[in-house]
Protein backbone atom coordinates (compact mmCIF):
# COMPACT_ATOMS: atom_id res chain seq x y z
CA UNK A 1 0.00 0.00 0.00
CA UNK A 2 0.94 3.56 -0.40
CA UNK A 3 2.61 5.11 2.59
CA UNK A 4 0.28 8.00 2.44
CA UNK A 5 -3.72 8.21 1.97
CA UNK A 6 -3.65 10.16 -1.07
CA UNK A 7 -0.56 8.52 -2.76
CA UNK A 8 -2.52 5.34 -4.27
CA UNK A 9 -5.55 4.01 -4.00
CA UNK A 10 -6.95 2.28 -0.29
CA UNK A 11 -7.73 -1.62 -2.37
CA UNK A 12 -4.43 -1.06 -4.32
CA UNK A 13 -3.76 -4.70 -4.75
CA UNK A 14 0.06 -5.36 -5.86
CA UNK A 15 0.35 -8.91 -6.54
CA UNK A 16 3.94 -10.78 -5.72
CA UNK A 17 4.84 -14.40 -5.17
CA UNK A 18 6.02 -15.33 -1.92
CA UNK A 19 8.88 -17.25 -1.35
CA UNK A 20 8.71 -19.18 1.69
CA UNK A 21 8.92 -22.86 2.90
CA UNK A 22 6.10 -24.87 1.90
CA UNK A 23 4.20 -25.77 5.57
CA UNK A 24 4.41 -29.51 6.88
CA UNK A 25 1.75 -31.88 5.77
CA UNK A 26 0.40 -33.33 9.46
CA UNK A 27 0.68 -37.55 9.11
CA UNK A 28 -3.36 -38.75 9.99
CA UNK A 29 -3.83 -42.65 10.51
CA UNK A 30 -6.99 -42.61 8.69
CA UNK A 31 -6.32 -41.01 5.27
CA UNK A 32 -3.44 -38.96 4.19
CA UNK A 33 -4.79 -35.74 4.19
CA UNK A 34 -2.87 -33.46 1.59
CA UNK A 35 -4.30 -30.16 0.49
CA UNK A 36 -3.21 -30.81 -3.31
CA UNK A 37 -4.76 -33.51 -3.90
CA UNK A 38 -7.83 -32.90 -6.01
CA UNK A 39 -10.55 -34.34 -3.96
CA UNK A 40 -11.03 -35.78 -0.35
CA UNK A 41 -14.00 -37.51 0.74
CA UNK A 42 -16.14 -35.81 3.16
CA UNK A 43 -17.02 -38.95 5.61
CA UNK A 44 -16.43 -38.10 9.29
CA UNK A 45 -13.65 -39.42 11.26
CA UNK A 46 -15.31 -41.49 13.59
CA UNK A 47 -12.20 -40.72 16.63
CA UNK A 48 -8.90 -38.53 16.59
CA UNK A 49 -5.62 -40.05 17.74
CA UNK A 50 -3.15 -37.83 19.20
CA UNK A 51 -1.56 -37.53 15.99
CA UNK A 52 -4.09 -35.44 14.31
CA UNK A 53 -3.00 -31.60 13.84
CA UNK A 54 -5.93 -29.80 14.81
CA UNK A 55 -7.10 -27.38 11.74
CA UNK A 56 -7.83 -23.90 12.54
CA UNK A 57 -10.65 -23.91 9.66
CA UNK A 58 -10.63 -19.86 9.60
CA UNK A 59 -6.59 -19.68 8.95
CA UNK A 60 -6.87 -21.50 5.86
CA UNK A 61 -7.69 -21.29 2.53
CA UNK A 62 -9.25 -24.21 0.72
CA UNK A 63 -12.99 -23.61 0.99
CA UNK A 64 -12.67 -20.09 -1.45
CA UNK A 65 -9.21 -20.68 -2.96
CA UNK A 66 -7.67 -23.17 -5.75
CA UNK A 67 -4.26 -24.57 -5.26
CA UNK A 68 -2.30 -21.68 -6.65
CA UNK A 69 1.16 -20.12 -6.09
CA UNK A 70 0.84 -18.38 -2.99
CA UNK A 71 0.57 -14.72 -3.93
CA UNK A 72 0.24 -11.94 -1.06
CA UNK A 73 -1.45 -8.87 -1.49
CA UNK A 74 -0.12 -5.49 0.14
CA UNK A 75 -3.68 -4.77 1.07
CA UNK A 76 -3.74 -7.62 3.24
CA UNK A 77 -1.68 -9.77 5.54
CA UNK A 78 -2.93 -13.56 6.59
CA UNK A 79 -5.72 -12.86 8.17
CA UNK A 80 -8.20 -9.92 9.62
CA UNK A 81 -9.17 -6.56 10.47
CA UNK A 82 -11.58 -4.53 12.86
CA UNK A 83 -14.07 -7.32 14.21
CA UNK A 84 -13.59 -9.71 12.10
CA UNK A 85 -13.98 -13.25 12.08
CA UNK A 86 -12.08 -16.22 10.06
CA UNK A 87 -13.13 -17.37 6.69
CA UNK A 88 -13.76 -20.53 6.21
CA UNK A 89 -10.47 -21.49 4.38
CA UNK A 90 -8.66 -23.90 4.67
CA UNK A 91 -4.78 -23.47 5.42
CA UNK A 92 -2.68 -23.90 2.12
CA UNK A 93 -0.51 -22.10 0.36
CA UNK A 94 -2.60 -20.35 -2.10
CA UNK A 95 -4.80 -17.82 -3.03
CA UNK A 96 -7.92 -17.88 -4.52
CA UNK A 97 -8.61 -15.63 -7.80
CA UNK A 98 -11.66 -13.66 -7.56
CA UNK A 99 -13.93 -11.34 -9.06
CA UNK A 100 -14.59 -7.85 -7.47
CA UNK A 101 -17.85 -7.69 -8.87
CA UNK A 102 -18.85 -11.14 -6.41
CA UNK A 103 -17.16 -9.35 -3.48
CA UNK A 104 -18.71 -5.81 -3.13
CA UNK A 105 -22.48 -7.06 -1.91
CA UNK A 106 -21.19 -9.52 0.53
CA UNK A 107 -19.16 -6.82 1.86
CA UNK A 108 -21.34 -3.46 1.65
CA UNK A 109 -24.61 -4.50 2.69
CA UNK A 110 -23.66 -5.75 6.38
CA UNK A 111 -20.84 -2.68 6.73
CA UNK A 112 -24.17 -0.57 6.34
CA UNK A 113 -24.86 -1.78 9.57
CA UNK A 114 -21.57 0.23 10.88
CA UNK A 115 -22.11 2.94 8.74
CA UNK A 116 -25.74 3.36 10.53
CA UNK A 117 -23.64 3.00 13.61
CA UNK A 118 -21.68 6.16 12.81
CA UNK A 119 -24.23 7.98 11.20
CA UNK A 120 -26.01 7.92 14.71
CA UNK A 121 -23.04 9.07 16.42
CA UNK A 122 -22.86 12.04 14.03
CA UNK A 123 -26.54 12.89 13.81
CA UNK A 124 -26.84 13.24 17.31
CA UNK A 125 -24.62 15.75 17.96
CA UNK A 126 -26.70 18.43 15.68
CA UNK A 127 -29.91 16.56 16.71
CA UNK A 128 -29.91 17.69 20.20
CA UNK A 129 -29.24 21.30 19.34
CA UNK A 130 -32.09 21.73 17.27
CA UNK A 131 -34.58 19.52 19.83
CA UNK A 132 -33.66 21.73 22.52
CA UNK A 133 -34.10 25.08 20.40
CA UNK A 134 -37.42 26.62 21.19
CA UNK A 135 -38.02 27.85 17.74
CA UNK A 136 -36.31 24.86 15.98
CA UNK A 137 -37.38 22.10 18.03
CA UNK A 138 -41.33 22.24 17.05
CA UNK A 139 -42.46 20.42 19.94
CA UNK A 140 -43.82 22.06 23.32
CA UNK A 141 -41.32 19.88 25.49
CA UNK A 142 -38.19 21.39 24.35
CA UNK A 143 -37.28 22.14 27.54
CA UNK A 144 -35.52 18.84 28.45
CA UNK A 145 -33.83 18.74 31.57
CA UNK A 146 -29.79 17.38 32.27
CA UNK A 147 -31.43 13.92 32.76
CA UNK A 148 -33.54 13.71 30.10
CA UNK A 149 -31.18 15.12 27.73
CA UNK A 150 -28.79 12.45 28.94
CA UNK A 151 -30.89 9.36 27.75
CA UNK A 152 -31.99 11.09 24.09
CA UNK A 153 -27.92 11.06 23.81
CA UNK A 154 -26.93 7.81 25.60
CA UNK A 155 -30.09 5.77 24.70
CA UNK A 156 -28.99 4.19 21.53
CA UNK A 157 -25.93 3.56 23.81
CA UNK A 158 -27.77 1.19 26.30
CA UNK A 159 -29.33 -0.19 23.45
CA UNK A 160 -26.51 -1.62 21.80
CA UNK A 161 -25.89 -2.67 25.57
CA UNK A 162 -28.51 -4.81 25.56
CA UNK A 163 -28.32 -6.00 22.13
CA UNK A 164 -24.65 -7.20 22.55
CA UNK A 165 -25.78 -8.86 26.11
CA UNK A 166 -28.83 -10.48 24.10
CA UNK A 167 -26.72 -12.00 21.35
CA UNK A 168 -23.92 -13.59 23.21
CA UNK A 169 -25.85 -16.87 23.71
CA UNK A 170 -27.83 -16.54 20.79
CA UNK A 171 -25.29 -15.72 18.03
CA UNK A 172 -24.60 -19.08 16.85
CA UNK A 173 -28.50 -20.20 16.54
CA UNK A 174 -29.56 -16.29 14.58
CA UNK A 175 -27.03 -17.23 12.36
CA UNK A 176 -24.71 -13.75 10.79
CA UNK A 177 -27.76 -13.23 7.86
CA UNK A 178 -30.65 -13.22 10.27
CA UNK A 179 -28.65 -11.53 12.56
CA UNK A 180 -28.02 -8.73 10.46
CA UNK A 181 -31.80 -9.00 8.87
CA UNK A 182 -33.07 -8.28 12.43
CA UNK A 183 -30.25 -5.09 13.07
CA UNK A 184 -31.65 -3.84 10.25
CA UNK A 185 -35.38 -4.16 10.88
CA UNK A 186 -34.20 -2.71 14.52
CA UNK A 187 -32.29 0.31 12.84
CA UNK A 188 -35.93 1.29 10.39
CA UNK A 189 -38.20 0.66 13.41
CA UNK A 190 -35.93 2.63 15.92
CA UNK A 191 -35.46 5.37 13.32
CA UNK A 192 -39.09 6.03 11.93
CA UNK A 193 -39.94 6.13 15.59
CA UNK A 194 -37.52 8.56 16.68
CA UNK A 195 -38.40 10.86 13.72
CA UNK A 196 -42.16 10.70 14.47
CA UNK A 197 -42.00 11.05 18.42
CA UNK A 198 -45.07 12.64 19.51
CA UNK A 199 -43.35 13.48 22.93
CA UNK A 200 -40.21 12.18 24.94
CA UNK A 201 -41.10 8.54 26.36
CA UNK A 202 -41.71 7.39 22.49
CA UNK A 203 -38.20 9.18 21.67
CA UNK A 204 -36.55 7.40 24.28
CA UNK A 205 -38.58 3.99 22.91
CA UNK A 206 -37.19 4.86 19.67
CA UNK A 207 -33.43 5.36 20.32
CA UNK A 208 -33.29 1.95 22.58
CA UNK A 209 -34.75 0.26 19.47
CA UNK A 210 -32.12 1.97 17.52
CA UNK A 211 -29.50 0.86 20.07
CA UNK A 212 -30.80 -2.82 19.89
CA UNK A 213 -29.77 -2.89 16.11
CA UNK A 214 -26.66 -1.57 16.74
CA UNK A 215 -25.43 -4.22 19.44
CA UNK A 216 -26.70 -6.83 16.52
CA UNK A 217 -24.79 -5.51 13.94
CA UNK A 218 -21.70 -4.73 15.30
CA UNK A 219 -21.44 -8.24 16.00
CA UNK A 220 -22.91 -9.92 12.81
CA UNK A 221 -21.08 -7.53 10.14
CA UNK A 222 -17.64 -8.79 10.86
CA UNK A 223 -18.11 -12.50 11.40
CA UNK A 224 -20.32 -12.35 8.10
CA UNK A 225 -17.83 -10.37 5.64
CA UNK A 226 -14.72 -12.51 7.38
CA UNK A 227 -16.59 -15.83 6.46
CA UNK A 228 -17.45 -14.62 2.91
CA UNK A 229 -14.97 -12.69 1.31
CA UNK A 230 -11.44 -14.54 -0.60
CA UNK A 231 -8.69 -14.76 2.26
CA UNK A 232 -6.18 -12.27 0.43
CA UNK A 233 -8.71 -9.55 0.67
CA UNK A 234 -10.12 -10.72 4.47
CA UNK A 235 -8.13 -8.05 6.24
CA UNK A 236 -8.88 -4.56 4.28
CA UNK A 237 -12.41 -5.23 4.19
CA UNK A 238 -12.70 -5.61 7.63
CA UNK A 239 -10.28 -2.83 7.84
CA UNK A 240 -13.17 -0.65 6.10
CA UNK A 241 -15.78 -1.64 8.26
CA UNK A 242 -14.13 0.84 10.24
CA UNK A 243 -14.04 3.44 7.89
CA UNK A 244 -17.37 2.97 7.20
CA UNK A 245 -18.44 4.05 10.96
CA UNK A 246 -16.34 7.16 10.45
CA UNK A 247 -18.01 7.84 6.73
CA UNK A 248 -21.36 7.05 8.58
CA UNK A 249 -20.36 9.88 11.66
CA UNK A 250 -19.58 12.09 8.77
CA UNK A 251 -22.55 11.74 7.01
CA UNK A 252 -24.57 12.68 9.99
CA UNK A 253 -22.61 15.91 10.77
CA UNK A 254 -23.60 17.18 7.18
CA UNK A 255 -27.14 16.50 7.29
CA UNK A 256 -27.19 17.77 10.94
CA UNK A 257 -25.63 20.86 9.30
CA UNK A 258 -27.82 21.13 6.21
CA UNK A 259 -31.25 20.68 8.60
CA UNK A 260 -29.64 22.63 11.80
CA UNK A 261 -31.72 25.49 10.58
CA UNK A 262 -34.95 23.88 9.89
CA UNK A 263 -38.15 23.46 12.04
CA UNK A 264 -37.79 20.06 13.58
CA UNK A 265 -34.85 19.42 11.70
CA UNK A 266 -33.67 16.82 14.71
CA UNK A 267 -36.54 14.48 12.76
CA UNK A 268 -34.89 14.83 9.33
CA UNK A 269 -31.46 14.27 11.05
CA UNK A 270 -32.99 10.96 13.39
CA UNK A 271 -35.41 9.77 10.26
CA UNK A 272 -32.54 9.96 7.57
CA UNK A 273 -31.25 6.77 8.79
CA UNK A 274 -34.20 4.45 8.00
CA UNK A 275 -34.07 4.46 3.95
CA UNK A 276 -30.59 2.82 4.39
CA UNK A 277 -31.76 0.90 7.11
CA UNK A 278 -33.79 -0.39 4.48
CA UNK A 279 -31.42 -0.51 1.71
CA UNK A 280 -29.28 -3.21 4.22
CA UNK A 281 -32.11 -5.09 5.06
CA UNK A 282 -32.71 -5.73 1.25
CA UNK A 283 -29.33 -6.33 0.64
CA UNK A 284 -29.11 -9.10 3.36
CA UNK A 285 -32.39 -10.95 2.43
CA UNK A 286 -30.85 -11.01 -0.87
CA UNK A 287 -27.61 -12.66 0.02
CA UNK A 288 -26.90 -16.35 1.08
CA UNK A 289 -25.52 -17.36 5.05
CA UNK A 290 -22.68 -17.96 5.70
CA UNK A 291 -20.63 -21.27 4.08
CA UNK A 292 -18.67 -21.22 7.19
CA UNK A 293 -22.17 -21.30 9.29
CA UNK A 294 -23.88 -23.46 7.47
CA UNK A 295 -21.66 -26.09 7.71
CA UNK A 296 -20.56 -25.33 11.63
CA UNK A 297 -24.30 -26.17 12.43
CA UNK A 298 -23.86 -29.15 10.41
CA UNK A 299 -20.82 -31.05 12.39
CA UNK A 300 -22.53 -29.47 15.64
CA UNK A 301 -25.38 -31.66 14.89
CA UNK A 302 -28.21 -29.60 14.56
CA UNK A 303 -29.42 -30.70 11.11
CA UNK A 304 -28.58 -33.67 8.24
CA UNK A 305 -25.22 -33.31 7.11
CA UNK A 306 -25.60 -33.82 3.40
CA UNK A 307 -28.23 -31.08 3.45
CA UNK A 308 -26.53 -28.62 5.12
CA UNK A 309 -23.46 -28.89 2.73
CA UNK A 310 -25.86 -28.77 -0.18
CA UNK A 311 -26.87 -25.24 1.16
CA UNK A 312 -22.90 -24.28 2.08
CA UNK A 313 -22.48 -25.33 -2.19
CA UNK A 314 -25.09 -23.37 -3.27
CA UNK A 315 -24.41 -20.36 -0.88
CA UNK A 316 -20.83 -20.85 -1.87
CA UNK A 317 -21.41 -20.57 -5.59
CA UNK A 318 -24.17 -17.67 -5.51
CA UNK A 319 -21.33 -15.87 -3.46
CA UNK A 320 -18.92 -16.48 -6.45
CA UNK A 321 -21.26 -15.44 -9.10
CA UNK A 322 -20.86 -19.40 -10.41
CA UNK A 323 -22.96 -21.57 -11.71
CA UNK A 324 -25.35 -23.27 -8.80
CA UNK A 325 -23.55 -26.19 -7.47
CA UNK A 326 -20.49 -26.24 -9.54
CA UNK A 327 -17.73 -28.39 -9.11
CA UNK A 328 -14.90 -25.49 -8.19
CA UNK A 329 -17.62 -25.01 -5.04
CA UNK A 330 -18.19 -28.43 -4.00
CA UNK A 331 -14.95 -29.41 -4.30
CA UNK A 332 -14.12 -26.06 -1.65
CA UNK A 333 -16.75 -27.56 0.59
CA UNK A 334 -15.72 -30.91 0.86
CA UNK A 335 -12.32 -30.09 1.49
CA UNK A 336 -13.39 -27.43 4.47
CA UNK A 337 -15.67 -29.81 6.00
CA UNK A 338 -13.03 -32.38 6.64
CA UNK A 339 -11.16 -29.49 8.19
CA UNK A 340 -14.41 -28.97 10.24
CA UNK A 341 -15.03 -32.38 11.91
CA UNK A 342 -11.03 -32.49 12.38
CA UNK A 343 -11.08 -29.31 14.37
CA UNK A 344 -14.44 -30.60 16.57
CA UNK A 345 -13.29 -34.11 16.63
CA UNK A 346 -11.95 -34.22 20.12
CA UNK A 347 -14.46 -31.02 21.31
CA UNK A 348 -17.73 -30.90 22.56
CA UNK A 349 -19.96 -29.98 19.79
CA UNK A 350 -20.74 -26.81 21.69
CA UNK A 351 -19.07 -25.31 24.76
CA UNK A 352 -20.80 -23.90 28.16
CA UNK A 353 -21.44 -20.50 28.29
CA UNK A 354 -18.45 -19.21 30.41
CA UNK A 355 -15.90 -20.96 28.34
CA UNK A 356 -14.44 -17.81 27.56
CA UNK A 357 -13.14 -17.44 30.78
CA UNK A 358 -11.51 -20.56 30.78
CA UNK A 359 -7.70 -21.55 29.93
CA UNK A 360 -6.75 -20.02 26.91
CA UNK A 361 -9.81 -18.28 26.22
CA UNK A 362 -9.14 -16.23 29.59
CA UNK A 363 -5.93 -15.17 27.98
CA UNK A 364 -7.76 -14.27 24.60
CA UNK A 365 -10.23 -12.52 26.21
CA UNK A 366 -7.54 -10.22 28.76
CA UNK A 367 -5.74 -9.26 25.32
CA UNK A 368 -9.24 -8.22 23.34
CA UNK A 369 -11.24 -6.75 25.93
CA UNK A 370 -8.20 -5.09 27.88
CA UNK A 371 -7.86 -3.18 24.38
CA UNK A 372 -11.70 -2.20 23.80
CA UNK A 373 -11.42 -1.55 27.72
CA UNK A 374 -8.38 1.03 27.41
CA UNK A 375 -10.17 2.48 24.02
CA UNK A 376 -13.09 3.86 26.11
CA UNK A 377 -11.65 4.72 29.71
CA UNK A 378 -8.65 6.95 27.59
CA UNK A 379 -11.19 9.54 27.59
CA UNK A 380 -12.28 9.01 23.75
CA UNK A 381 -15.74 10.27 24.67
CA UNK A 382 -14.63 13.56 26.41
CA UNK A 383 -12.59 14.87 24.24
CA UNK A 384 -14.58 14.48 21.67
CA UNK A 385 -16.86 16.99 24.07
CA UNK A 386 -14.82 19.54 23.99
CA UNK A 387 -13.81 19.57 20.27
CA UNK A 388 -15.86 22.94 20.18
CA UNK A 389 -14.98 24.70 23.02
CA UNK A 390 -11.23 24.02 22.08
CA UNK A 391 -11.64 24.96 18.55
CA UNK A 392 -13.75 27.91 19.72
CA UNK A 393 -10.58 29.09 21.92
CA UNK A 394 -8.24 29.36 18.36
CA UNK A 395 -10.92 32.09 17.25
CA UNK A 396 -13.98 30.21 15.78
CA UNK A 397 -17.47 31.07 16.31
CA UNK A 398 -19.21 28.89 18.00
CA UNK A 399 -23.21 30.08 16.88
CA UNK A 400 -22.07 30.07 13.04
CA UNK A 401 -19.22 27.22 12.51
CA UNK A 402 -19.85 24.45 15.27
CA UNK A 403 -21.19 22.21 12.51
CA UNK A 404 -18.91 23.15 10.14
CA UNK A 405 -15.84 22.24 12.36
CA UNK A 406 -17.50 19.45 13.19
CA UNK A 407 -17.22 18.40 9.59
CA UNK A 408 -13.83 19.11 9.48
CA UNK A 409 -13.37 16.90 12.38
CA UNK A 410 -15.21 14.28 10.80
CA UNK A 411 -13.04 14.57 7.32
CA UNK A 412 -9.63 14.95 9.46
CA UNK A 413 -10.75 11.27 10.99
CA UNK A 414 -11.71 9.76 7.82
CA UNK A 415 -8.59 10.45 6.23
CA UNK A 416 -6.22 8.82 9.47
CA UNK A 417 -8.45 5.61 9.47
CA UNK A 418 -8.07 5.65 5.84
CA UNK A 419 -3.91 5.88 6.71
CA UNK A 420 -4.30 2.78 9.25
CA UNK A 421 -6.54 0.32 6.79
CA UNK A 422 -3.47 1.10 4.36
CA UNK A 423 -0.65 0.64 6.77
CA UNK A 424 -2.10 -1.79 9.15
CA UNK A 425 -0.85 -4.96 6.96
CA UNK A 426 2.72 -3.49 6.23
CA UNK A 427 3.69 -2.32 9.91
CA UNK A 428 1.98 -5.01 12.07
CA UNK A 429 -0.55 -4.52 15.23
CA UNK A 430 2.22 -3.42 17.78
CA UNK A 431 3.88 -0.58 16.17
CA UNK A 432 0.24 1.01 15.08
CA UNK A 433 -0.40 0.78 18.35
CA UNK A 434 2.65 1.74 20.43
CA UNK A 435 2.75 4.86 18.54
CA UNK A 436 -0.95 5.94 18.69
CA UNK A 437 -1.32 5.08 22.19
CA UNK A 438 1.73 7.10 22.79
CA UNK A 439 0.47 10.14 21.11
CA UNK A 440 -2.58 10.05 22.59
CA UNK A 441 -0.95 10.22 26.05
CA UNK A 442 0.87 13.33 24.79
CA UNK A 443 -2.28 14.95 23.75
CA UNK A 444 -3.75 14.19 26.52
CA UNK A 445 -1.20 16.07 28.66
CA UNK A 446 -0.96 18.60 26.33
CA UNK A 447 -4.82 19.61 26.77
CA UNK A 448 -4.19 19.41 30.60
CA UNK A 449 -1.72 22.02 30.14
CA UNK A 450 -3.46 24.10 28.00
CA UNK A 451 -6.15 24.17 30.73
CA UNK A 452 -3.85 24.58 33.40
CA UNK A 453 -0.92 27.33 31.85
CA UNK A 454 -0.84 27.48 28.44
CA UNK A 455 -4.44 29.11 27.97
CA UNK A 456 -2.59 31.99 26.12
CA UNK A 457 -1.63 29.78 23.45
CA UNK A 458 -5.10 28.26 21.63
CA UNK A 459 -2.61 26.60 19.02
CA UNK A 460 -1.32 23.94 21.43
CA UNK A 461 -5.16 22.89 22.51
CA UNK A 462 -5.99 22.85 18.68
CA UNK A 463 -3.01 20.79 18.02
CA UNK A 464 -3.04 18.42 21.05
CA UNK A 465 -6.63 17.78 19.91
CA UNK A 466 -5.88 16.78 15.95
CA UNK A 467 -3.16 14.77 17.64
CA UNK A 468 -5.42 13.06 19.96
CA UNK A 469 -8.05 12.21 17.01
CA UNK A 470 -5.68 11.45 14.56
CA UNK A 471 -3.44 8.87 17.45
CA UNK A 472 -6.61 7.10 18.24
CA UNK A 473 -7.85 6.49 14.63
CA UNK A 474 -4.52 4.87 13.81
CA UNK A 475 -4.55 2.84 16.88
CA UNK A 476 -7.78 1.84 19.11
CA UNK A 477 -9.85 2.66 16.70
CA UNK A 478 -9.66 -0.42 13.86
CA UNK A 479 -6.52 -2.15 16.07
CA UNK A 480 -7.94 -2.85 19.04
CA UNK A 481 -11.32 -4.38 16.86
CA UNK A 482 -8.36 -6.05 14.30
CA UNK A 483 -6.86 -7.67 17.26
CA UNK A 484 -10.22 -8.94 18.88
CA UNK A 485 -10.73 -11.02 15.62
CA UNK A 486 -7.51 -12.43 15.75
CA UNK A 487 -7.07 -13.59 19.61
CA UNK A 488 -10.05 -15.71 20.13
CA UNK A 489 -9.92 -19.42 19.31
CA UNK A 490 -11.95 -20.82 17.24
CA UNK A 491 -14.93 -22.44 19.26
CA UNK A 492 -15.49 -18.90 21.42
CA UNK A 493 -14.90 -16.64 18.50
CA UNK A 494 -18.64 -15.70 18.39
CA UNK A 495 -18.87 -15.39 22.45
CA UNK A 496 -15.60 -13.54 22.31
CA UNK A 497 -16.89 -10.74 19.82
CA UNK A 498 -20.42 -10.29 21.96
CA UNK A 499 -18.15 -10.07 24.99
CA UNK A 500 -16.03 -7.24 23.51
CA UNK A 501 -18.99 -5.93 22.19
CA UNK A 502 -20.59 -5.49 25.33
CA UNK A 503 -17.06 -4.28 27.06
CA UNK A 504 -16.67 -1.52 24.49
CA UNK A 505 -20.58 -0.37 24.99
CA UNK A 506 -20.05 -0.56 28.43
CA UNK A 507 -17.03 1.16 29.56
CA UNK A 508 -18.16 3.78 26.97
CA UNK A 509 -21.57 4.27 29.15
CA UNK A 510 -19.43 4.62 32.16
CA UNK A 511 -17.12 7.32 31.16
CA UNK A 512 -20.22 8.92 29.70
CA UNK A 513 -22.13 9.33 32.73
CA UNK A 514 -19.03 9.98 35.05
CA UNK A 515 -17.72 12.63 32.72
CA UNK A 516 -19.91 15.80 34.02
CA UNK A 517 -19.66 14.57 37.85
CA UNK A 518 -15.58 14.10 37.33
CA UNK A 519 -15.40 17.31 35.36
CA UNK A 520 -17.21 19.73 38.18
CA UNK A 521 -15.25 17.37 40.72
CA UNK A 522 -11.44 17.70 39.21
CA UNK A 523 -11.91 20.69 36.90
CA UNK A 524 -10.71 20.04 33.11
CA UNK A 525 -6.98 19.79 33.86
CA UNK A 526 -6.96 17.49 36.26
CA UNK A 527 -9.65 15.35 34.19
CA UNK A 528 -7.03 15.50 30.88
CA UNK A 529 -4.29 14.89 33.96
CA UNK A 530 -6.43 11.63 34.62
CA UNK A 531 -7.02 10.48 31.08
CA UNK A 532 -3.07 11.11 30.37
CA UNK A 533 -2.13 8.65 33.31
CA UNK A 534 -4.78 6.10 31.74
CA UNK A 535 -3.43 6.71 28.59
CA UNK A 536 0.32 5.36 29.74
CA UNK A 537 -1.37 2.34 31.61
CA UNK A 538 -2.62 1.25 28.39
CA UNK A 539 0.51 2.01 26.45
CA UNK A 540 2.41 0.05 29.56
CA UNK A 541 -0.34 -2.88 29.11
CA UNK A 542 -0.20 -3.02 24.93
CA UNK A 543 4.07 -3.67 25.18
CA UNK A 544 3.55 -6.40 28.08
CA UNK A 545 0.26 -8.23 26.86
CA UNK A 546 -0.18 -7.39 23.52
CA UNK A 547 1.38 -9.69 21.04
CA UNK A 548 2.47 -9.00 17.48
CA UNK A 549 -0.22 -11.08 15.10
CA UNK A 550 1.61 -10.13 12.16
CA UNK A 551 2.29 -13.04 9.76
CA UNK A 552 0.78 -15.80 11.50
CA UNK A 553 -1.84 -18.02 10.49
CA UNK A 554 -4.98 -18.30 13.27
CA UNK A 555 -3.50 -21.54 14.10
CA UNK A 556 -0.66 -20.04 14.98
CA UNK A 557 -2.22 -17.36 16.92
CA UNK A 558 -3.93 -19.99 18.94
CA UNK A 559 -0.81 -22.64 19.45
CA UNK A 560 1.98 -20.20 19.62
CA UNK A 561 0.39 -17.26 22.09
CA UNK A 562 -2.19 -18.95 23.79
CA UNK A 563 -1.04 -22.15 24.92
Amino acid sequence: MACSATAQPLLNLELSYSHHQPKKRFPFTLCSFNINKPRLSPKPFPFQSKDYAKIDIFSSSSLFSRQKPRSQVAAQSDYSSGDEAESLLPDSDSQEPFSWSSVILPFLFPALGGLLFGYDIGATSGATISLQSPELSGTTWFNLSAVQLGLVVSGSLYGALLGSLAVYPIADFLGRRRELIIASLLYVLGGVLTAYAPGLSVLLVGRLLYGLGIGLAMHGAPLYIAETCPSQIRGTLISLKELFIVMGILLGYFVGSFQIDAVGGWRYMYGCSAPIALLMGLGMWSLPPSPRWLLLRAVQGKGALEEYKEKAILALSKLRGRAPGDEASEKQIEDTLITVKSAYMDQESEGNILEVFQGPNLKAFIIGGGLVLFQQITGQPSVLYYAGPILQSAGFSAAADATRLSVVVGLFKLLMTWIAVAKVDDLGRRPLLIGGVGGIALSLFLLSAYYKFLGGFPLVAVAALLLYVGCYQISFGPISWLMVSEIFPLRTRGKGISLAVLTNFGSNAIVTFAFSPLKELLGAENLFLLFGAIALLSLLFVILYVPETKGLSLEEIESKILK
